[in-house]
């Protein structure tokens, strides 16, 4: 699996993580509805409050407590996805950073390899010319003999 998938494997597991907490939190802001509207339950005598009015204040606290608990396991998993996260994207910029230095490196060596061969066709070159004005100063130096053979040739 290449990096991309994982990381977008990586983002969906965290949306879905983020998702449960929002969900969490929604229940335990409609159980602290539900918590307030038991505080102001009074359906004893008079108006007061019964003991049953008591224990389902507190259960519904229990129930808030819970689901608290279940918020923070939840988070933490949340922020573990968001450490895996974090951990893959300095991988990616790790392996980039070597693919990078790795390239700098061959395009280095390239270059002083161009560079010799260039410094080696500077050299061929001139000795090409050398040759070559060699060879003219040898084909004048031939024709110049030709031609005064071809002279002498002529006055005998």
């Amino acid at each position: 699996m290449n990096s991309f998938a994982a990381t977008q494997q990586d983002s969906t597991a965290y949306e879905k993580q983020r998702e449960r907490v929002n969900k969490l939190l929604d229940q335990r802001h409609q159980r602290f509805g539900e918590f307030d509207a038991s505080l102001k339950s009074r359906t004893g005598i008079f108006g007061l409050k019964t003991k049953k009015d008591m224990q389902a204040s507190i259960d519904i606290l229990k129930q808030i407590v819970l689901t608290d608990n279940n918020i923070f396991r939840e988070t933490k998993a949340l922020l573990d996805y968001k450490d895996i996260q974090k951990q893959a994207v300095e991988s990616q910029a790790n392996e980039s950073g070597e693919r990078i230095t790795g390239y700098i490196q061959t395009i280095s060596k390239l270059q002083k390899n161009q560079d010799s061969l260039a410094e080696e066709i500077m050299v061929l070159q001139k000795k090409n010319t050398i040759y070559l004005n060699l060879l003219l100063f040898a084909f004048l130096g031939l024709v110049i003999l030709m031609f005064s053979l071809f002279k002498r040739s002529r006055k005998n």
